[in-house]
C-alpha cells in the first residue's frame, strides 16, 4: 500500500504545533496502524529526521494506551477497535489519513501524538477504589450477587479509560469514563462501602480537572473501543442525586 500521512507534530505543550505530510509505501495490509508508524519511524530516523512520539504498550487492546485520532475519529473508522488493533486494510491503496492527538483541554499534548492522561488517574484516587482487608481472601459464593448485576458490572468494567469518550465528546466531558468507574464498582458488595463518597469526590475532581458537562450527544459510545453504553450515565447521575440529596452521604 501507498499512502499519504498527515501527522500532528507539536515539540512541547507550548509550541503551537502543526500537521507534517509523510508520504509512505510498502505497507502490508495486514500490518496494524501502530506497525505502519513504526515503519514510518524506522524511514525518518535512517534519514535523520525526529520519529513521531505516539503512545503505545500491549499492543493487544488491553491498556488503552493508542490514543489516535484518525480522519477525525478516536481509534480509527472501525467500531469497537483500538488503534492497535486497526489493520491497513481498512484504508485504501493511496488514501490520505489524518492522525492526531486526543482534543481536549483536560488532554494537553505532551509531544506529538502524545497527551498527558494524568486527569484520569487523579479521578480513579478520588474515588474509584473500594475497602480492601488484608489477610485471607473470602470463599468465591460466600457473597452472592445476583447475576443481572453481575453481568452489568462486568460490561461496565471493560472501560480500559484511554479516553476516547473524552476525544469525540464536542463538550470534552469523561462521563461515560465516570459512569463506567461509578457501575462496575457500585453494582458489587464490595464496592458499597464508598458507594456515595465515590461519585461525589470522582465527579468533583472530574470537574476541577477542567472536563465538560455531558449533554448526552452519545459521541463517547460511539468512539468507546469497548462499547460501553451510554446509559452508565443515567446510572452516575442516579448515584450522584442520592449521595447529595437525603443526607445518603456519609
Amino acid at each position: 500500500m501507498k499512502l499519504t500521512l498527515r501527522i500532528w507534530r507539536q515539540t512541547n505543550a507550548a509550541d503551537k504545533g502543526k500537521m507534517v505530510e509523510y508520504p509512505i509505501d510498502d505497507i502490508s495490509p495486514d500490518a496494524s496502524f501502530l506497525e505502519m508508524l513504526d515503519v514510518l519511524n524506522e524511514k525518518l530516523i535512517a534519514e535523520g529526521e525526529e520519529p513521531v512520539a505516539f503512545d503505545h504498550d500491549c499492543r493487544e487492546g488491553i491498556c488503552g494506551m493508542c490514543s489516535l485520532v484518525i480522519n477525525g475519529t478516536p481509534h480509527g473508522p472501525e467500531r469497537n477497535t483500538t488503534t492497535c488493533q486497526l489493520h491497513m486494510r481498512k484504508f485504501k491503496d493511496g488514501e490520505v489519513i489524518d492522525v492526531e492527538p486526543w482534543r481536549a483541554k483536560a488532554f494537553p499534548v505532551v509531544k506529538d501524538l502524545v497527551v498527558d492522561r494524568g486527569a484520569f488517574d487523579r479521578i480513579i484516587q478520588s474515588g474509584g477504589y473500594i475497602s480492601a482487608p488484608t489477610g485471607t481472601a473470602p470463599e468465591a459464593h460466600s457473597v452472592p450477587v445476583p447475576k443481572p448485576d453481575a453481568d452489568r458490572a462486568f460490561e461496565a468494567a471493560e472501560c480500559i479509560g484511554c479516553g476516547a469518550c473524552v476525544a469525540a465528546c464536542p463538550n470534552g466531558s469523561a462521563a461515560l469514563f465516570l459512569g463506567a468507574k461509578v457501575t462496575a464498582l457500585g453494582l458489587m458488595p464490595q464496592g458499597q462501602p464508598e458507594r456515595w463518597d465515590r461519585v461525589v469526590g470522582m465527579l468533583e475532581t472530574h470537574d476541577e480537572e477542567g472536563f465538560g458537562g455531558c449533554t448526552n450527544t452519545g459521541e463517547c459510545t460511539v468512539a468507546c473501543p469497548k462499547g460501553i453504553p451510554l446509559d452508565v450515565i443515567g446510572r452516575l447521575n442516579h448515584d450522584y442525586i442520592k449521595a447529595t440529596a437525603g443526607g445518603r452521604r456519609k
